[in-house]
């Protein structure tokens, strides 16, 4: 009688009980890259920190492929119990449109738990070129219509998607050229070849931009970064212009709502941490604490964004 009165009441427990013992185990967070890149070093820098607010190690699980959406895949279809986390990134919101036949919708399948961090792009060029500010940049790929060439790290990305608002806003022809990686693209860039120009990840060029191996056109948010104040914003020459890289957290859609209320506030914790923010500032990025339903909005609203851009650049997946 005492199991069949424990099992009844059972039901009416979890809700405090989940978000008073969450986790109760390791936490996976699958991430769609590499390891070494920004978006694998933010994700073990957070793990490290909620391991050990939260008591139970958060285990960074690298699934690549596909522009992420193996490692969607995988989340979207876990247990809703807050022990899958995903990495989320702006490849997230691109590929809603950029992908016709996906196996999970990511804004019905997703829950954007908690925003991480948000890192601008630069417009960077190699010194050798004619062209000293963005205005300039511009009238040189009009008087050179379709022999003008801006690389990126494949089809999709974010460093991709920059380079075609910015030819849908600045009314220029220039040319993709895709590669297995942002880095690769640089490293041409600066070595004359190939690109003439790059909306890379912050984090990936600012060591060149310091160097003088790459010259800074301008950054692709609406407010100049810290990390290169001298900097203007392509919104300055370019109104309405904005792209940014940004990551957060995100669980399967399922998981109770204390669930996500306590991974939330852990990590808007973190954002305030002197050790973080130090950590964020060196890799060029400003920490955005949200609530689950700032950030869910702000996932919705980029996926909107992007995907009138994929539609205007007429972009494939390769």
């Amino acid at each position: 009688m005492a199991l069949v009165a424990a099992a009844a009441v059972s039901p009416a427990l979890p809700r405090g009980a989940w978000a008073q013992s969450y986790p109760s185990r390791p936490v996976r967070w699958i991430v769609g890259y590499a390891p070494g890149g920004a978006t694998d070093i933010l994700a073990r820098l957070m793990g490290q920190y909620l391991g050990e607010k939260l008591g139970q190690p958060f285990v960074i699980e690298n699934r690549t492929g596909a522009a992420s959406n193996i490692a969607t895949e995988a989340v979207a279809n876990a247990a809703p119990d807050g022990h899958t986390l995903l990495l989320v990134n702006p490849a997230n919101a691109i590929n809603a449109t950029l992908y016709e036949k996906l196996n999970f919708d990511f804004l019905r399948d997703i829950l954007p738990a908690a925003a991480l961090m948000r890192v601008p792009n630069v417009m960077a060029v190699n010194p050798a070129l004619p062209a000293h500010s963005v205005s300039a940049f511009i009238a040189y790929a009009k008087a050179n219509p379709g022999k003008v060439n801006f690389g990126s790290g494949g089809t999709g990305t974010s460093v991709h998607m920059s380079g075609e608002l910015f030819k849908m806003l600045a009314g220029v022809d220039m040319v993709h050229i895709p590669y297995r990686g942002a880095a690769l693209a640089v490293m041409d860039l600066i070595a004359g070849q190939g690109p003439h120009v790059v909306f890379d990840n912050l984090p990936g060029s600012i060591g060149h931009i310091r160097a003088g191996k790459l010259r800074a056109l301008a950054v692709t948010t609406t407010t100049r970064s810290d990390a290169l104040p001298g900097v203007p914003t392509l919104a300055e020459t370019l109104p309405g212009f904005e792209a940014s890289a940004w990551f957060g957290a995100g669980v399967p859609k399922a998981t109770p709502s204390a669930i996500v209320e306590r991974l939330n506030t852990a990590v808007n914790a973190a954002l305030v941490d002197q050790r973080i923010s130090a950590r964020f500032a060196e890799l060029g990025g400003t920490p955005m604490p949200m609530t689950p339903a700032e950030f869910t909005k702000y996932v919705s609203d980029e996926t909107e964004k992007w995907g009138k851009v994929v539609k205007f650049a007429n972009v494939k997946a390769s």
